[in-house]
C-alpha cells in the first residue's frame, strides 16, 4: 500500500480506527474491577467467615464437642470423688471402729476370740437371678 507523503506521523493509516478512550494502566483496571464487584467480594468474604465460624477449629461444632467432653470428664470426676469419699470413710473405720477391725480379722485372717471355734463351710451355689446378700463387713 502506498501512503501519501503529506501525512503526519501521528495519524493512523487509512482503514484503522482511532481508539475512543485512552488506555488505562493495570492498577486503574484492577481498581475499576474491584469497585464494580465489591458487593460480591463482600458476600464471598462473609460466607467464608461464616463457614470458618461453624466448621473451623474454634467454631461452633468444635465448641460443642469440647463441651460434651467436659461434661463427660466432670461426670468421671464426680464418680471418682464419690469413690474417694467412700474409701476415706472405710480407712477411717479401719483406724477407729473396733467392730470393723474385728470383722476383717475374723473374715480375712480367720481369727477368733478365745474359746470360739471356727467352722468353715462351702457356700451353696446361688441362682444368678437372686444374688447372695453381702456380708455386713466386706472389704473393698
Amino acid at each position: 500500500m502506498d501512503y501519501p507523503m503529506n501525512r503526519s506521523v501521528n495519524n493512523p493509516p487509512p482503514g484503522k480506527s482511532e481508539p475512543t478512550a485512552p488506555r488505562q494502566s493495570f492498577a486503574e483496571q484492577l481498581g475499576g474491577f474491584l469497585r464494580r464487584n465489591l458487593y460480591w467480594f463482600l458476600i464471598a468474604g462473609f460466607v467464608l467467615l461464616l463457614l470458618q465460624d461453624i466448621f473451623g477449629t474454634h467454631g461452633v461444632l468444635a465448641m460443642r464437642r469440647s463441651q460434651a467432653e467436659a461434661r463427660k470428664i466432670q461426670q468421671e470426676i464426680n464418680q471418682l470423688d464419690a469413690e474417694n469419699k467412700k474409701l476415706q470413710n472405710h480407712v477411717k473405720d479401719l483406724k477407729t471402729d473396733p467392730s470393723t477391725m474385728e470383722c476383717i480379722a475374723r473374715e480375712d485372717f480367720g481369727l477368733a476370740r478365745p474359746g470360739e471355734l471356727i467352722f468353715k463351710t462351702q457356700p451353696r451355689p446361688t441362682d444368678p437371678a437372686h444374688p447372695a446378700p453381702q456380708q455386713p463387713c466386706s472389704t473393698q
